[in-house]
């Protein structure tokens, strides 16, 4: 799918505002959870193991999401509970690009201003890229809870490549990492 049909999707674009951190703070950030040169390799090694396998990832943590009513609800409609079919099409083409960008990042301004978006559309953003008239925020403390199932989930897909176990470990601890890294900026638009 190329970017371009991706509902919402605007990555590298004029509409995505500013980060309100520095890539100073990144590289702060990025060394707190030892994130570096290795793992960014290990990442890019990982894209081409999951890049022919994101609608089967997607249908993983979609059916975990599905099969809890308190996660559910965050792509549900406010008053009636119901799941909003086309939001939850329009999120998951979103999320798969997520894993493509995620094993490519550069970690540049770009980059980290997107993640700043990212977060605000899990908060004080939610819904309105989508037009979803759905609960206002997704709590932060379900986005932190995700870090495991993602990055947990991930590991037979990893495993399925091919790849020698230690070079699994390696991926999968950079994603593990990668996904921490992200979460802990997607925080900023619920602190600030």
């Amino acid at each position: 799918m190329s970017t371009a049909s991706i509902p919402g999707y605007t990555y590298g674009s004029a509409a995505v505002p500013r980060s309100p951190l520095t890539l100073e703070e990144l590289e702060h950030l990025k060394q707190a959870v030892t994130f570096g040169e290795e793992d960014v390799a290990a990442l890019r090694r990982s894209r081409e193991a999951l890049a022919g396998r994101v609608d089967e990832i997607l249908d993983v943590w979609y059916g975990f999401v599905g099969s809890l009513p308190q996660l559910l609800r965050f792509f549900s409609h406010r008053e009636t509970g119901e799941p909003i079919g086309d939001y939850l099409q329009r999120v998951r083409a979103r999320f798969g690009r997520w894993i493509l960008d995620t094993a490519a990042a550069e970690y540049d301004q770009a980059w980290l201003d997107y993640q700043h978006e990212i977060g605000r559309r899990h908060h004080t953003g939610k819904n309105a890229t989508d037009g979803a008239d759905s609960v206002p925020s997704i709590d932060l403390r379900y986005v932190i809870a995700l870090i495991h199932p993602i990055t947990a989930t991930l590991r037979p897909f990893l495993e399925a490549s091919g790849a020698a176990p230690e070079e699994v470990d390696r991926m999968h601890d950079a994603w593990r990492k990668a996904v921490i890294l992200q979460v802990a900026l997607w925080s900023e638009a619920y602190v600030r």
